[in-house]
């Protein structure tokens, strides 16, 4: 048999066989219910019908049949099939979840017909409820908030909303809007009356924020680390990095969960720390310790006494070298190994003229070492 097709605002008809959704789309909460109808006529006697979804049907791109939705797993128990009236079939779906975000088909079949429409049926948008902050105060103790109970669906009719705070339901609150003081650690959430077990995820200023090094061993001059800087807030924090001791009215170091230091110098050691904030507070972490490692810089030397050295004196002969850790030194008279010691001090009790001549001293610890350079010693005979 020859079937004639034609659409017309949004609704499909074929000639003696027809299907009329009442809604092209629906958007209801999670945790609702909700009721998706047709109306649907044939001249020939009816055979069998149901609801499908092709989003929900492994088998629609396959030649089998759609799937029933009432035998479907993942409706059990939440899935009605109502027949009002004849002639109109209303898919009841309850406990809405996110993933029941799909389109929904009617399908029947006759002796000779099947109607199974490769166009549009009605499309189901299932949302979760948000609360956003839309106004604050900011005090010193606490927050001035006005908050609002909201998700993309804007369902006609009146709706009654349930606050929580900590955990308690707010009494005298019923609408979408709730205007209060929030303290640090409190805890706000919102759901639609008689549907409080679906509510919104809660809202809070941030706790603590956590701070981490990487890498997490020995920390080499030259070499990238990165602090990161993690707090548990929503809505989502924001987070700004400062150093110790450093003026926090400045150029904060980074306006990012992490600070980067892409080639990390000696300078950069010392203790960092960061805040987290979002509309409802801002806290303060911990200090985080860096200690950057490096090999020795170049050895400055000296004598004492500095004047004219005479036979039988005492002198003294220092080297020091900016090392991390501290570095330990040798010296040298030409290539003649002297002392090696942490100190870079050696001393002549009595200086002779034999001790005079060129001394150099080397630095050194696990990244390297380095001579300093020659220093001439002239012994005056008394």
């Amino acid at each position: 048999m020859i079937q004639t097709l034609f659409y017309v605002s949004g609704v499909e008809y074929q000639t003696c066989n027809r299907v009329i959704y009442t809604d092209r789309s629906i958007c209801a909460f999670k945790g609702s219910s909700v009721d998706i109808s047709c109306t649907y006529s044939s001249y020939q006697t009816i055979r069998s019908k149901f609801w499908f979804s092709p989003e929900r049907s492994h088998q629609w791109q396959s030649p089998s049949q759609p799937e029933d939705l009432s035998e479907d797993s993942q409706f059990a128990g939440r899935v009605q099939v109502l027949e009002s009236e004849r002639g109109r079939s209303t898919l009841r779906i309850t406990d809405l979840t996110e993933s029941d975000s799909a389109q929904y088909h009617f399908r029947f079949t006759t002796g000779s017909f099947e109607w199974r429409s490769s166009l549009p049926g009605t499309t189901l948008t299932v949302t979760a409820l948000q609360v956003q902050v839309t106004r604050i105060t900011v005090h010193q103790s606490d927050t001035e908030a006005e908050l609002k109970c909201h998700s993309s669906c804007s369902p006609a009719g009146r709706l009654s909303y349930v606050w929580f705070k900590n955990g308690q339901k707010v009494t005298g609150v019923e609408t979408s809007s709730f205007k209060g003081r929030v303290y640090p650690g409190d805890i706000i959430s919102c759901a639609l009356k008689g549907h409080e077990n679906y509510g919104s995820p809660p809202v809070y200023a941030p706790k603590l924020p956590s701070v981490s090094v990487s890498p997490s061993a020995e920390i080499v001059e030259g070499s990238s680390v990165t602090l990161t800087c993690s707090s548990d807030a929503n809505p989502a924090a924001k987070y700004t990095w400062y150093m110790k001791n450093g003026d926090p009215d400045l150029q904060p170091l980074s306006k990012e969960p992490q600070l980067v230091f892409s080639f990390i110098q000696s300078s950069d050691s010392g203790e960092y720390y960061c805040t987290a904030e979002n509309e409802l507070g801002r806290r303060t972490s911990d200090y985080i310790s860096i200690d950057v490692t490096y090999a020795p810089r170049l050895p400055s030397v000296s004598v004492s006494p500095s004047a004219e050295i005479v036979e039988g004196s005492s002198v003294t002969l220092t080297c020091s070298s900016d090392a991390n850790p501290a570095a330990k030194y040798t010296w040298y008279k030409e290539k003649q190994t002297l002392i090696q010691g942490p100190d870079g001090i050696y001393i002549f009790s009595s200086i002779s003229s034999e001790d005079r001549g060129n001394y150099y001293c080397k630095s050194e610890n696990q990244y390297g070492e380095i001579n300093s350079p020659s220093l001439f010693i002239d012994v005056q005979c008394e």
